[in-house]
């Protein structure tokens, strides 16, 4: 099965039509959200090939394939994350300006921003004394570096 397009996505099905399918799932990486192209496979060991015709990112609970009685869902597997929690608006534009210097991607969740798990960002929230907690979290969508050079 080669899928080209998405569905839908499992948070604009009503409840009913999700229970009345089975639902097998492909476990992605959040770095493979942003791949148009590739080979995966479900939790049912059914091979899939996804070649998406528009450019777009996969998001955890886009739907894949659905009939009937059966339907294939993306899901993501936990990244290792740091959870920073500023505690002031001070705290959130230091630690903002710090990270996009490096240019490190981030997803925003609440109060909470989240950044994938690097060392010299773990030392530099403990040096500016910036509450952060380390954690294995699924996110809902890729980790996207913005295109930006310094010229």
């Amino acid at each position: 099965m080669i899928v080209e397009s998405i569905v839908t996505n499992i948070e604009e099905m009503e409840k009913e039509e999700l229970i009345k399918r089975h639902m097998e799932k492909v476990y992605l990486e959040s770095s493979d959200l942003v791949k148009r192209i590739q080979r995966v496979t479900t939790d049912h060991g059914k091979e899939i090939g996804i070649r998406l015709k528009n450019p777009r990112d996969l998001v955890a609970g886009d739907v894949l394939f659905m009939d009937d009685k059966n339907m294939i869902i993306v899901d993501v597997l936990s990244d290792d994350l740091l959870v920073i929690s500023p505690r002031s608006l001070k705290e959130m534009g230091t630690i903002a300006h710090q990270l996009g210097n490096r240019h490190l991607p981030a997803q925003f969740e609440e109060g909470d921003m989240l950044v994938q798990y690097d060392y010299l960002v773990e030392e530099l929230l403990q040096e500016l004394h910036i509450p952060f907690k380390r954690e294995d979290r699924k996110v809902k969508q890729a980790f996207r570096h913005i295109g930006h050079s310094h010229d």
